[in-house]
């Protein structure tokens, strides 16, 4: 019994990769894989990948992940990152597509936030040495998965317990930097568990210090009840406040009037305070079939100072404002994965559903320092989402050929309650559906080539505070992403490539006047994207990838109106020492192009970083690491508006941008203690 339900989960786990066009793999038990890109639209990092790293920031992360993801600090330092992929700018994670972005199951991207749709902050509390895998998948391509998938999802899975008991790190590096990470995992019969505290510090190369302080409590329970069954508890909570130098006019930077590492409001920054608590479930049925069941509650408080355009709009009080955020929120997922024969062939059938819900307390005020002056908005918003899907995953001529079918459903209810005026209130409701479709075709085992094929349409839900300004507006738009690519692998070399098309409903834009967001005219985007690894020798490897947008637009505009404020190419490459006598380490290079930001351009970059790790013996290691190893100046985020940096002074119109660190050190000591 025990042989045929691996069988049939191995089956099923190829059947479920092929529906996202990844090639059959041999009779394992693990996805994980180490190095090697297989094909085209998923992608995997596994635990190695964020060990051996010294993590100082929290973009860092998404270095690691690379995948055409180009990622940047929006105000150097504790505020969410701003994401940009396939020739659209995702601000925090949220608009023109979204990217999702789940840590074990829980979704991060927070809908109606006071900073932004989809608002990526949570990602603060994440340890990096907790993370046991992530899965990277290029488009809306899996059933499971609904709002802010259009471009893409990040599913980080954490690990269930840690291989030593004690675990240590400790670290220190530029700009008054310090961590320490501190892990406990029992070594209990029938149980995995472990907490873990995380603890860090850093005051960046700003003039102003970042003082950026950041706590996370991270802790697991599970509790294997049988062979098949099992039930667990999870918990995670995290504080972090800062000061942050915003987005500096780059003009007063090249006249030598502000240092590049400067700030012209002293009150910029925030403080973040964030707990989940959740439970799960899964059971492994005789037949092969699993059941996964999960829920979460979330309580997260938010406040956000900032001053984009200083005193153009106010010449006595300045344009400061504090953008707060309180919110509750429940999640619940169910999945059942059931293995079948369909005739002569073998099936895998995934059937689930997803309920999500918010209550917000969100507001806008006017400030002085960091003390409100008045109120500007003020609401409450309930906004809920209930989803269900199925999806097929078929297998045919002894695997040559894998094919999926999938539908979801998703229900929205924006209920908005205005503070400030009784009467501005709604409650709307929506829904949409979501087709999935793909095929992978192996024609002949003699050469390793499988050609993928793959279409989804994916979602993405407006703020529910702009329903209030446009009740008959479009709610929620709509992406189709179509790729179609090949993947090959021949012993130690592997190669992928693919060509997409993503046709957008409706692009998602602020609306400066009411500080709110509106879906605008249709767009299209279309490109190629090529990643290689090849296994050098036993111990070294190299691996790399770019994505090329050849053109990104609004659709029925003539004059053509492009789609701007992010990069038509992206790459990225490494070379990966293993196991050598003791060493491990790479050397890393992340590049853009410059990009379109009208009525200019935004310089590009190119940025090295490098790590080493050596083994001192098995209880200690030793850890080195330096960013932007060339010194390299640019910035991370650029965007074009206008602003009157003194009061009194001349209002300017240009590039405002976030400068990137410079050449940055980091050298840290880990420990481990009673292995299991």
């Amino acid at each position: 019994m025990k042989e045929r339900m691996q069988i049939w989960l191995t089956i099923g786990l190829a059947a479920g990769l092929a529906a996202l066009g990844q090639e059959l793999p041999k009779v394992h038990t693990s996805i994980t894989i180490n190095a090697s890109p297989v094909e085209p639209s998923i992608d995997h990092r596994n635990k190695e990948v964020f060990e051996r790293t010294l993590f100082s920031r929290d973009d860092q992360i998404f270095h690691q992940l690379n995948a055409g993801i180009n990622a940047g600090q929006h105000e150097g330092g504790g505020k969410s990152i701003e994401i940009r992929r396939f020739g659209f700018n995702l601000d925090h994670g949220g608009v023109s597509g979204g990217m999702k972005i789940l840590v074990d199951n829980v979704q991060q991207n927070q809908t109606t936030q006071g900073h932004g749709q989809g608002y990526l902050g949570s990602l603060k509390s994440l340890t990096p040495e907790l993370v046991q895998e992530a899965t990277l998948i290029n488009g809306p391509f899996s059933a499971e998965y609904g709002d802010f998938s259009g471009l893409g999802v990040v599913h980080i899975r954490l690990r269930e317990s840690l291989p030593d008991q004690f675990t240590v790190r400790l670290q220190g590096g530029s700009f008054n930097t310090q961590r320490g990470f501190f892990a406990f995992s029992p070594d209990w019969k029938n149980i995995d568990s472990f907490i873990a505290y995380e603890g860090s510090h850093t005051d960046g190369p700003f003039v102003k210090a970042l003082g950026y302080r950041r706590d996370n409590l991270t802790a697991n329970v599970t509790r294997r009840l049988s062979r098949n069954r099992s039930v667990g508890l999870k918990f995670n909570g995290g504080l972090n406040a800062y000061n942050s130098s915003g987005q500096i006019p780059l003009d007063l930077v090249a006249s030598g009037a502000l240092d590049r590492f400067g700030f012209l409001d002293a009150g910029d920054g925030g403080k973040i305070r964030a707990a989940t608590a959740g439970a799960y479930f899964r059971q492994e049925l005789e037949n092969g079939a699993v059941w996964k069941i999960d829920g979460f509650a979330t309580r997260s408080l938010l406040d956000l100072y900032s001053n984009f355009t200083y005193f153009l709009n106010d010449p006595v009080h300045g344009d400061a404002i504090q953008q707060h955020d309180s919110r509750m929120v429940q999640g619940a997922n169910a999945q059942y994965l059931l293995p079948h024969k369909t005739g002569s062939s073998y099936s895998y059938l995934t059937a689930g559903g997803n309920f999500h819900a918010n209550q917000i307390n969100v507001g806008l005020f006017p400030r002085i320092g960091r003390n409100p002056i008045g109120v500007t908005t003020a609401a409450n918003a309930n906004v809920s989402n209930g989803a269900g899907y199925l999806q097929e995953n078929l297998s045919f001529f002894g695997g040559k050929l894998l094919a999926t079918a999938g539908l979801r459903y998703d229900a929205f209810r924006f209920d908005v309650r205005d503070r400030l005026v009784s009467s501005h209130s709604v409650a709307e409701f929506t829904g949409r559906w979501q087709p999935k479709l793909s095929m992978a075709w192996t024609p002949t085992r003699r050469l390793p080539v499988t050609l993928h094929a793959n279409y989804g349409r994916g979602i993405s839900s407006i703020d529910a505070r702009s329903i209030l300004a446009r009740r008959d507006g479009t709610k929620v738009a709509t992406t189709d992403f179509y790729e179609a690519g090949f993947s090959s692998n021949w012993q130690r070399f592997s190669v992928a490539g693919d060509l997409f098309w993503i046709d957008r409903s409706n692009e998602m834009v602020y609306v400066a006047d009411d500080g709110t967001l509106e879906f605008l005219a249709a767009s299209r985007a279309y490109g190629m994207e090529a990643k290689a690894s090849m296994q050098v020798t036993r111990h070294v490897s190299v691996n790399g990838g770019l994505t090329k947008v050849m053109n990104a637009f609004y659709r029925d505009t003539m004059p053509r109106t492009y789609v701007d404020r992010a990069p038509h190419f992206t790459a990225n490459a490494a070379v990966t020492l293993a196991g050598w006598r003791g060493w491990s380490g790479s050397a890393r290079v992340r590049a853009i192009n410059n990009y379109r930001l009208e009525p200019v351009r935004a310089a590009g970059h190119t940025v090295f970083d490098m790590s080493l790790t050596r083994r001192i013996n098995r209880h200690a290691d030793f850890l080195f690491s330096v960013d932007n190893v060339t010194n390299r100046r640019y910035y991370e985020t650029q965007n074009f508006i206008e602003s009157r940096p003194y009061a009194g002074g001349a209002a300017i119109t240009g590039i405002h941008g976030t400068p990137g660190y410079p050449v940055t050190f980091s050298a840290g000591l880990t420990f481990r203690f009673r292995g299991k």
